[in-house]
């Protein structure tokens, strides 16, 4: 008895840390996520409409942009698509939004690519099993924050939150090391 407690309880720990240490997938929207090629191939835009007064522009910001703008919030019919071409897996997709009333210029990812510090784009991979989902704010200060001035899918593509070859400082290991330690010492303790 006493051994299959000691086992139960070592599994148990031993769950958790790997729960802890393996990064989970997305089930919610990640404002101010990064968008990144899940493998090598085709990346297709689709354009999914808006709720913005102002004309919004989209671009591929980088890898360079070739393809100028993809849409026009105020122009582009619901239901277009454009192939942005073949990327590597894991490269990451800069995308922005130009606001012709403004003048501003909006990116997906972290706060540190906009004008006023502030998330202007989130990223959803559970919008479907095919396409992650990209809302974008195009107001200054952030506006209302729904994300949903200019909205598009991608094909090939998922959302993170850190853009690719970022550390994550550590975390992952330490939480390790906290596990390794706690399953010696319960180990130790269940022998006396």
């Amino acid at each position: 008895m006493k051994t299959t407690l000691s086992q139960l309880i070592k599994a148990s720990i031993a769950s958790a840390v790997l729960a802890l240490a393996i990064p989970s997938a997305h089930a919610v929207p990640i404002l101010g996520g990064s968008v990144v090629v899940e493998n090598d191939g085709e990346v297709v835009a689709k354009f999914l409409g808006h709720t913005a007064g102002y004309t919004n522009l989209l671009f591929l910001s980088s890898p360079g942009n070739i393809l100028g703008t993809i849409f026009n919030n105020q122009v582009t019919p619901v239901g277009s698509t454009m192939s942005l071409g073949n990327f590597t897996a894991g490269t990451e997709l800069i995308f922005g939004i130009y606001v012709q009333n403004t003048g501003y210029t909006y990116y997906s990812g972290p706060a540190n690519r906009n004008p006023d510090g502030l998330v202007h784009a989130v990223v959803d991979d559970a919008y479907s099993p095919t396409e992650t989902y990209v809302g974008f704010e195009d107001l200054f200060g952030g506006g209302d924050m729904d994300y949903d001035d200019l909205n598009f899918s991608f094909t090939n593509v998922k959302g993170t939150t850190q853009p690719p070859g970022v550390p994550d400082s550590g975390a992952t290991a330490l939480l390790s090391a906290m596990g390794l330690v706690a399953l010696f010492a319960i180990r130790k303790s269940v022998r006396r």
